[in-house]
């Protein structure tokens, strides 16, 4: 019977677990709406584009100003730490050869670093386009404009991996 008592008590302890689990996740979303809002009263005047590349989305507001760019609330340089990500980012203003006119706040989430990377780029330049449109035949160009719709394969059933099956046994 002791049995019994532990593992009856032990069940509500891991469901009072998860709803604090629930709560703090609830506390963090809001903080960020809530910074979101603020951000959002500062950003009125702003082009705003969506960039997306496989399962990140980026919400890009371009303002007028000397080329900074922020990126959830931190600066991109520590943001994205890898150089590669940097010149990523970056290459919107390169090829339409603005690289000090316009501030960028860019709110992003989902997927990885990388993807996260490509989907600021591709709100960038559809930032761009809308702002000035004589912009769209480069970028078109080097399309940068075109959204990147490769996402990763689902898990099939009966099968290791997306694709990859159980190795043969010929006996």
């Amino acid at each position: 019977m002791t049995e019994a008592k532990k593992t009856t008590a032990k069940k509500p302890a891991a469901k009072k677990a998860t709803a604090t689990k629930t709560v703090k996740a609830v506390k963090s979303t809001a903080k960020v709406a809530t910074s979101s809002v603020a951000a959002n009263v500062k950003l009125t005047g702003a082009t705003y584009a969506t960039g997306k590349r496989k399962d990140s989305v980026a919400r890009v507001y371009m303002l007028p100003g000397k080329g900074n760019i922020t990126v959830n609330g931190v600066a991109m340089v520590e943001y994205f730490r890898r150089p590669v990500l940097q010149m990523i980012i970056a290459q919107p203003f390169g090829v339409a050869k603005r690289e000090t006119e316009y501030d960028i706040v860019a709110f992003v989430s989902g997927g990885g670093l990388s993807g996260q990377a490509g989907a600021v780029k591709h709100g960038i330049s559809k930032a761009l386009e809308k702002r000035e449109p004589e912009l769209r035949a480069p970028l078109k160009a080097a399309g940068f404009l075109t959204r990147d719709s490769r996402v990763v394969e689902r898990k099939h059933y009966g099968v290791r991996k997306a694709r990859r099956s159980t190795q043969f046994s010929k006996r």
